[in-house]
């Protein structure tokens, strides 16, 4: 016979190892090595449903699942990992009835129409993959440092809860849209920055200069020699000189 907080160790214990077959196995005895009394009790201990979300899940019983989710109110501690078990799911449902797996925007499609339940998510609002708060934070460091060494990283990574990788990527994207802003400013302040044969939004304009129509030429005539072809007033190709334009490239501290 086990108590409810020793049947959560043991949850917690097989679900650490992974051993999910195994976990389902002893989720399965619980109802003969429980007490009766004791039941209640399991169902509001976390560990335990989330260890039933969990086997519901790898055994293909989305229906169970969901109904844990949405029956319990877990901790911050689990949403992550039950958020990406509810948005699996319903792209694994989604994938055997199309018979394919599911593209980028058909996933995207299936998280409005599936949102995130309460139980499992705290309310706040993602934007671009990021909480609000996170990309609030990440600003205000933009705004003191836009380029980070690898110490700020590790820092900023820690304080939102991202990896220094992703960090690194919203400093340079963002780094990226800031320049491309400041060089749309600049031409629409002083058009003559603009490359020849550029209009301001950007469409190439024709600037050959329009030539009067010639009288025909007889046949024969050295006038009538096909000049088409791209060759010079002695026969060769005219050469264009090679223009080299330097990136601007970024040096990740």
């Amino acid at each position: 016979m086990f108590t409810p907080d020793q049947v959560a160790r043991v949850c917690e214990n097989l679900e650490e190892t992974g051993d999910i077959e195994r976990l389902g196995r002893f989720l399965w005895s619980l109802p003969a090595a429980v007490p009766a009394s004791a039941s209640d009790a399991l169902n509001r201990h976390e560990s335990v449903m989330r260890a039933r979300a969990l086997v519901a899940f790898h055994g293909g019983n989305f229906e169970a699942l969901y109904q844990i989710l949405q029956s319990h109110r877990f901790t911050r501690e689990s949403h992550a990992k039950l958020q990406d078990l509810w948005l699996d799911a319903h792209y694994r449902e989604a994938e055997r009835l199309r018979g394919r797996p599911l593209g980028p925007v058909e996933k995207y499609r299936i998280r409005k129409k599936f949102p995130l339940p309460r139980t499992i998510w705290d309310g706040e609002q993602k934007t671009h993959c990021f909480k609000e708060r996170t990309r609030s934070l990440l600003r205000e460091w933009y705004l003191q440092d836009p380029y980070p060494n690898p110490s700020r990283k590790r820092h900023l990574a820690q304080a939102t809860g991202l990896t220094p990788t992703q960090v690194g990527n919203w400093f340079k994207n963002r780094r990226q849209r800031d320049r491309a802003a400041s060089a749309k400013n600049r031409l629409q302040q002083d058009p003559s920055l603009m490359p020849a044969g550029t209009s301001l939004d950007g469409s190439s304009q024709d600037l050959r200069p329009h030539l009067p129509h010639s009288p025909p030429r007889r046949p024969g005539s050295p006038e009538t020699s096909d000049c088409s072809s791209g060759t010079g007033p002695h026969g060769t190709r005219a050469s264009t000189p090679e223009i080299s334009v330097s990136s601007d490239s970024e040096f990740e501290p």
